[in-house]
């Protein structure tokens, strides 16, 4: 089942960050995205089932920056006032129709160009679920999507990493070196 609700718009006001990730002022979604972008709070979710594959999204051909390419889960920002807590339960919800306890992994810097068009310039927060019920895509922000699993995803970056977001590409070299476990259920 999918729903098409728009839930994000380029007038949102986003949290600006200093190089420390320290709230420094806001500014909107689009302004954040111009250019070599300024530095903003975002947040990037993996999910994985009891199989221990991975779900990913293929973003919606009508996304900016990025579009039609695979990535993890669900990707977004805190808005300005909204604690981060709040905003990953209520963006995972808006995007795949889901709720599932999330964990904390850590956090990191980053800034991606695309093309002319703008960038992300995020300092990003990078959590991890499980769940194996309903997905329930939200086709404004997701054009496609699947649970892979993690030797087939990983021969496919190998072989075209192209097709995948640069934000995902960084994050799953971390996860590989110090979180797959978490990946892995044991019975």
């Amino acid at each position: 089942m999918a729903v098409s609700e728009i839930v994000s718009n380029t007038n949102e006001s986003l949290i600006l960050v200093d190089e420390l990730d320290r709230e420094i002022g806001s500014c909107s979604k689009s302004e954040c995205h111009e250019g070599s972008g300024k530095l903003h709070r975002a947040f990037s979710i993996f999910i994985s089932n009891k199989h221990g594959e991975m779900l990913l999204q293929r973003r919606s051909g009508k996304k900016p920056l990025w579009p039609g390419y695979w990535s993890n889960a669900c990707c977004s920002h805190p808005r300005r006032g909204e604690e981060m807590e709040d905003a990953i339960y209520r963006r995972i919800n808006q995007e795949l129709g889901f709720e599932c306890p999330l964990t904390y992994l850590y956090k990191f810097k980053y800034q991606a160009q695309y093309d002319e068009v703008g960038s992300e310039n995020e300092y990003c927060w990078v959590y991890h679920g499980i769940y194996d019920g309903e997905v329930k895509v939200n086709r404004n922000e997701i054009a496609d999507w699947r649970f892979v699993d993690l030797k087939g995803f990983e021969a496919d970056l190998k072989t075209s990493p192209e097709s995948y977001t640069p934000w995902l590409r960084m994050e799953w070299m971390e996860i590989r070196k110090n979180y797959l476990e978490k990946f892995v259920i044991q019975d």
